[in-house]
């Protein structure tokens, strides 16, 4: 079977064919380099749908949300069995409202996990116990997740990408031009096989077979420089990973060596299924990510930034992701993480892997692989929104 992509899901795919079926030709086909795009450009946020239970739960219900989330508990210690150190950091996660617009995106959470009986799930956090865990003057409230952790992504990506080379075949900077049942098309040849895996994600946004249902946003980052004196001056010292309650939020986190990393979810929003280097070079959008650090951590103001970077996101409707076979043909898809694929990316490569191999089970049941996915406004109705709804916040 072939799989397309080198990012985390088309890897985790690989390795979940050959755990299915030892004996099996897996290989895996990569535009340019394992990682090269978002698996490889991204904050590092590494956790399942804890966190996002009160959004799983309005689209999925109460049943098939926490059927999601306790098959997403195995994303960490999936990680943690590469036995490769991709710099795992397991201290759980903040959500923080920092304004009173935000106060109900925390109230949410606690909110959904109490109603499902699973309290221990979202801790709700006032002004002084969030302080315990890092001092913010804007900080109001919070809700800690006991699930929740931070890894370096490409050395993520390096882990898995050893992982899949010591049992598949992998050939990067082959980018594949055609996709056709059985088949690909390659500049250097065409590789037949029967079944084929998709697994482009940001790029997938022009292929018909998803059209419609699968759009473009801008993701970008800012990293200090080494302030460890300042992260124990905020008393930020439990590794947590951080979000606002913002629509585009921010999500901040601090890095091995003692550096904060601040994201902005509010980038370029991207138009008829292109991805070129708005997506990795807007200056604006990084400027945004900047300022969101020094309004959200004044302490942090000394602070030098000395690097950014950005990437696409491949955006559903409803913000979850989906799994699928194209009608009439054995090629099978994942796509919509939307900002949300580091840890996910594992679930969906347990997915994927059944259904390249034909398996009826806990995986292809999940309503991940099951449920109607809704359509995106059309074009360029989809960008204006995206635009005036950003500028709106």
């Amino acid at each position: 079977m072939a799989v397309v992509g080198g990012g985390y899901t088309g890897l985790w795919t690989a390795l979940a064919v050959r755990e299915r079926e030892p004996a099996a030709r897996v290989v895996v086909l990569e535009a340019e380099a394992c990682g090269a795009g978002p698996s490889g450009r991204n904050g590092g946020f590494c956790h399942g749908y804890w966190a996002a239970l009160a959004a799983v739960r309005e689209v999925l219900g109460d049943g098939g949300a926490l059927e999601v989330v306790r098959a997403a508990e195995r994303i960490i210690p999936a990680v943690r069995a590469l036995e490769d150190d991709v710099w795992l950091r397991e201290g759980g996660m903040l959500k923080v409202s920092a304004a009173p617009a935000q106060d109900e995106a925390v109230d949410r959470a606690v909110e959904a996990a109490g109603a499902l009986g699973v309290e221990d799930e979202a801790v709700p956090l006032g002004r002084q116990e969030l302080a315990e865990r890092i001092r913010s003057p804007v900080f109001r409230k919070g809700v800690y997740f006991r699930e929740g952790a931070t890894v370096q992504p490409a050395r993520l990506v390096r882990a898995l990408r050893s992982a899949v080379r010591r049992g598949a075949e992998l050939h990067e900077r082959t980018p594949v031009v055609r996709i056709e049942p059985g088949e690909l098309t390659t500049p250097r040849g065409r590789v037949r096989a029967p079944e084929i895996v998709v697994a482009t994600n940001a790029w997938m946004t022009g292929w018909r077979p998803l059209r419609g249902r699968v759009t473009n946003f801008g993701s970008y980052v800012v990293l200090t420089e080494p302030v460890p004196e300042l992260v124990e001056r905020i008393g930020w010292t439990g590794g947590e990973a951080i979000v606002d309650g913002r629509m585009f939020l921010h999500y901040f986190r601090t890095t091995n060596d003692g550096r904060v990393l601040m994201g902005s979810g509010s980038g370029p929003i991207g138009y008829g299924g292109r991805v070129d280097e708005r997506f990795s070079r807007d200056r604006a959008t990084a400027a945004r990510a900047e300022a969101g650090l020094r309004r959200l951590l004044p302490d942090l103001a000394e602070a030098r930034v000395e690097r950014a970077w950005g990437g696409p996101i491949d955006v559903s409707a409803d913000h979850l992701p989906f799994f699928g076979t194209v009608p009439g043909a054995r090629i099978h898809y994942g796509a919509g993480y939307s900002g949300h694929g580091v840890g996910p990316s594992w679930l969906g490569g347990q997915i994927l892997g059944s259904l390249a191999t034909g398996r009826d089970d806990e995986w292809t049941s999940l309503p991940l692989a099951t449920r109607r996915v809704p359509r995106l406004p059309p074009e360029p109705l989809t960008r204006i929104g995206g635009g005036l709804v950003r500028a709106a916040i």
